[in-house]
């Protein structure tokens, strides 16, 4: 529908109809009937989430709701139960999931008590919705606010997943403007326009995003990329963008959003929420002292934080810099320059540095390079394993998922051995045949189907599947500088979506399901995407996230990705679902519970 002629036909309805559009006030004032048994409807009630209302309660006592959204022809039904804490918190019935541009239909039924009248309820209201929107930064490649989503396949066992989707709409400008100085680098300029909503399994966006009420790209505390989305226990979502991290609920409504600790800053990727209740958070340091040195610098995402979110008070730091080795320069020389992550740039596509490269690099920031101060790790997920009180890391720029104990001390590590030196050499994990038979590998390479992760991103552990000393482990392969080499041609490259069986004991690991080689250059994503474990489903999730671009003769993309999500049962060869989305730069996404937000497990 054209955007100014539904506004002035919105326009148009609200100066006679107001009162109907709304659902009428349930104060005295009221002239015009209330289409309800309740109070008015208030759209985007926490300006965050258009696609959402509250029925308020209209001064009644409301008890035992439960919502139905109901579906286009050939739609998705959305349902779900409200708690009675949440009915009041909303002051009414919560709505989620209604369609963008579109008279929805809710039914809802519920206990209405008004004094000593007691009585159960059932009816339908009409809610209108305004269409999708954001601000756009004016590429080509990116022709609309939001993707199109291609189904491809939906078993009957998945028909009624809703995924959040976080992607980004291209690189903006208008941030790249201020950089730390004093000291200097760091990652302050990292600025991309958010895109984050809820799909249905039809392809239907039902929820999305309107971030402008706590983002400002022009702004050093209020801008970033909106990274590290995860529904936590009692159904609401936690994330993080810049210099700030932040808990919502997917009506929109702002549980905490607050700056970083002072000693920490350039927060992107990954905001663990833990099962001890804190969140660990993926920062840099905010001042580094190089040792014997008066030089001082920001560094570069390798310090995870754990904090307490009540207080927001910081409980641990993992300063990743005096943990690891910051001047393994093995896969950093590797990589494609084209491809550095998010900072893509197309004129470096194929191109790697030597040894003698890295040395001249002499400033400090957000770029490639050795030592604090510089991209030289890359963390992209931190995972809690509150079974032994340790972190697991994956580092993109090591090539390497990294377990480290409350003690500061490396348990493991899941990498190709080469440029390791001692003492981290000595925990590395040897690959084994499902025997449990040690593997013949040269150098970065084994025999069998058996391969590490490369520039990978996410390492979890799967929790309901590891028990004592055997983990199992999920990460997405991103694949590129596979082999600590780049390819004869780019269209070489692939991706996987991998599982790692690791005997902790033993310092063993096993590869026990992998998917995406086959699947070639169409699937590979250079940079970002996520593999999770799903218990509800014993499933696996999937999503490509910057795959399907298309390339030239160097490999430098020329097109918008079209990312790829799919969901697995566990050990299954071929997805159950599958759904692709079409002119989008994707981070990570995941399957989100409805009923989890409104009447979370007590």
């Amino acid at each position: 529908m054209n955007y100014t002629k539904s506004a002035v036909l919105i326009a148009a309805m609200s100066l006679s109809f107001a009162v109907y559009a709304a659902g009428g006030h349930s104060g005295p004032a009221v002239a015009l009937p209330i289409p309800g048994k309740l109070g008015e409807v208030i759209v985007n009630p926490y300006n965050m989430a258009p696609l959402t209302a509250v029925i308020r309660n209209g001064g009644y006592v409301v008890q035992d709701a439960h919502v139905k959204v109901l579906p286009k022809m050939k739609g998705q039904t959305i349902e779900y139960d409200v708690s009675n804490g949440l009915l009041m918190t909303y002051a009414g019935i919560p709505v989620f999931g209604l369609y963008p541009d579109y008279v929805n239909k809710v039914e809802v039924s519920y206990t209405r008590i008004d004094g000593a009248k007691k009585k159960t309820i059932t009816e339908t209201y009409q809610i209108y919705t305004g269409p999708t929107y954001a601000n756009v930064n004016g590429m080509a490649r990116f022709p609309q606010p939001f993707f199109d989503a291609k189904v491809k396949k939906v078993d009957p066992e998945f028909a009624d997943r809703l995924y959040l989707i976080n992607n980004f709409q291209g690189k903006s400008s208008k941030g790249t403007r201020v950089s730390w100085n004093n000291p200097e680098g760091g990652a302050l300029e990292w600025n991309f326009e958010p895109q984050v909503a809820v799909i249905d399994t039809t392809g239907e966006i039902r929820w999305f995003m309107d971030a402008s009420s706590i983002y400002d790209i022009n702004s050093i505390w209020n801008a970033g990329c909106f990274m590290g989305f995860r529904q936590n226990d009692d159904g609401q979502i936690s994330f993080g963008y810049g210099q700030r991290y932040a808990k919502i609920d997917l009506m929109g409504r702002t549980i905490f959003n607050r700056i970083l600790p002072d000693n920490y800053n350039d927060f992107s990727h990954s905001m663990d929420n833990s099962p001890n209740g804190n969140y660990f958070l993926r920062v840099a340091s905010s001042n580094y002292k190089f040792p014997n040195s008066d030089k001082h610098v920001r560094t570069v995402r390798d310090v995870i934080a754990e904090v307490n979110p009540a207080t927001g008070n910081v409980v641990d730091e993992w300063r990743l810099f005096d943990i690891l080795d910051p001047y393994r320069d093995t896969v950093l020389k590797a990589l494609d320059q084209g491809a550095v992550c998010l900072n893509i740039d197309a004129a470096k596509a194929g191109e790697t540095m030597s040894a003698e490269d890295l040395a001249k690099i002499h400033t400090f920031g957000d770029i490639l390079g050795t030592g604090p101060g510089r991209n030289w790790a890359h963390v992209n997920s931190v995972d809690h394993d509150a079974e032994d009180d340790s972190i697991i890391i994956s580092s993109r720029h090591q090539s390497a998922a990294i377990k480290i104990g409350r003690d500061k001390e490396v348990k493991w590590i899941l990498s190709s051995p080469v440029g390791w030196k001692s003492p981290w050499r000595e925990k590395m994990l040897t690959p084994v045949d499902h025997l449990g038979n040690p593997l013949k590998c040269e150098g970065s390479t084994c025999e069998g189907d058996f391969d590490y992760p490369w520039t990978q991103h996410t390492a979890f552990k799967i929790d309901s599947k590891s028990k004592g000393d055997i983990l199992y482990l999920s990460i997405f392969d991103n694949g590129d500088a596979r082999g600590m080499e780049q390819p004869a041609l780019p269209t070489m490259k692939y991706s996987r979506a991998v599982i790692y069986k690791i005997d902790q004991k033993k310092m063993t690991v096993e590869q026990v399901w992998s998917y995406g080689k086959d699947r070639g250059f169409e699937w590979y994503s250079p940079i970002t995407s996520i593999v999770e474990y799903q218990k509800d489903k014993d499933s696996v999730f999937v999503y490509s996230a910057n795959s399907g671009a298309k390339v030239n003769d160097r490999g430098a993309m020329v097109s918008a990705p079209n990312p790829t999500l799919m969901e697995f049962k566990w050990n299954a060869s071929k997805p159950s679902l599958e759904i692709q989305l079409e002119n989008c730069a994707g981070y990570q996404a995941m399957p989100i519970s409805v009923n989890a937000a409104f009447a979370p497990a007590k």
